[in-house]
């Protein structure tokens, strides 16, 4: 006993010795982050510099912390010597307790000054008035697909796509009560009801469902009635106290959001193939027009990941016509991607860059 407490003794006063490390090295990268923002004279923060700080932190973690602790980690550190020259203003499709919020924190770190709007219309808003200066809204669930009002106001908004973020979505049924005896009616948004189909259907089939407008809407109603439950994230049973009856009941274990971070810019190169290029684009009205559309991007190479057709809804002269959302890998400055877009204002209607990005990671 007496060698296993000088033991622990010896042990916990090297992690004092390397926690003070720690605080020294700390205070002095902030103190080369406040140069930086001296010599710099404006916008400080710069999305591919943070991927590329990251991405090598990532690479070069020896363990035995894992990559997303050390992430998180890193960007915290980040997002607090950001916060001494520049404190960001982050406007979020909100209320608070939503994945938004989640994803606007895993992003930008904690920070910032955070404002929850009630509508995704009012987050671009905000950020083309100045209110904020960055906006955080979801674009598409892997299950539910895409989030419709996001891509009408990219298709006519001046803000870009700078960052995006990939938030695996958990699922929680929640209530204030103990258990589900003499709950009568469930609250949730219509697209986590949508995700959480089956196993409502085998759990709590009588169960009437009420589609609200958020999830955290949704826990903060159950919280003021007994009788109701609700389906949200852990931030909202946090924050309104409920309790957890069964956890990750979404259909799909895989279940995953993906969020982008909109501004009056893109980001820059961030290297290493980690880019991600988004545009939005309409086809001529004539015989093959999507393979011509298609054509550039084989011709110089450019890889696609994502294609969606979506009505123009009033931006053309047809009630038919459609505009394609799609993303390609790597950064419009690069040579082949620039070289594609040219060729491809040649063969479309319409083409508006939505913004070059670095691609999210889990």
């Amino acid at each position: 006993m007496a060698s296993t407490e000088a033991e622990l003794g010896e042990l916990r006063q090297r992690i004092d010795a390397l926690d003070n490390d720690m605080l020294r090295l700390l205070s002095e990268r902030a103190q080369l982050a406040h140069r930086i923002g001296e010599i710099k004279h404006g916008n400080i923060y710069r999305p591919e510099r943070e991927a590329q700080v990251l991405k090598r932190i990532a690479d070069t973690n020896p363990g035995p912390l894992p990559e997303s602790a050390v992430r998180t980690i890193f960007r915290e550190v980040m997002s607090a010597c950001l916060a001494l020259e520049q404190p960001l203003r982050i406007a979020y499709f909100g209320p608070a307790g939503t994945f938004t919020e989640s994803a606007a924190k895993k992003h930008f770190g904690s920070a910032p000054t955070f404002t929850s709007y009630l509508t995704i219309d009012d987050v671009f808003r905000a950020v083309e008035s100045g209110q904020a200066d960055y906006g955080v809204v979801p674009v598409e669930n892997s299950t539910e697909g895409s989030v419709g009002r996001t891509l009408d106001l990219m298709l006519t908004s001046p803000l870009m796509i700078c960052g995006e973020v990939n938030l695996r979505i958990h699922q929680n049924l929640m209530t204030c009560a103990a258990s589900l005896d003499g709950v009568k009616k469930l609250y949730s948004h219509a697209q986590s009801l949508a995700q959480c189909h089956e196993w409502l259907n085998r759990n709590v089939p009588n169960l009437p469902r009420v589609p609200v407008a958020s999830n955290a809407e949704a826990a903060r109603m159950a919280a003021q009635d007994p009788e109701a439950c609700a389906i949200a994230g852990e931030a909202a049973a946090r924050l309104y106290e409920l309790n957890i009856l069964a956890a990750n009941i979404e259909d799909d274990p895989n279940n995953t959001t993906r969020f982008v971070a909109l501004a009056s810019h893109d980001a820059g190169p961030s290297g290493n193939g980690q880019d991600k290029t988004s545009f939005v684009c309409s086809a001529q009205n004539k015989p093959g027009a999507v393979h011509d559309l298609l054509t550039p991007l084989k011709q110089h190479g450019v890889s696609m990941s994502r294609f969606e057709s979506r009505p123009a809804r009033g931006f053309g002269n047809s009630r038919w016509e459609y505009v394609f959302f799609v993303d390609i890998d790597g950064h419009r400055q690069d040579a082949k991607l620039s070289a594609a877009l040219n060729d491809l204002r040649g063969c479309v209607g319409f083409l508006k860059e939505l913004g070059s990005y670095p691609c999210a990671s889990l």
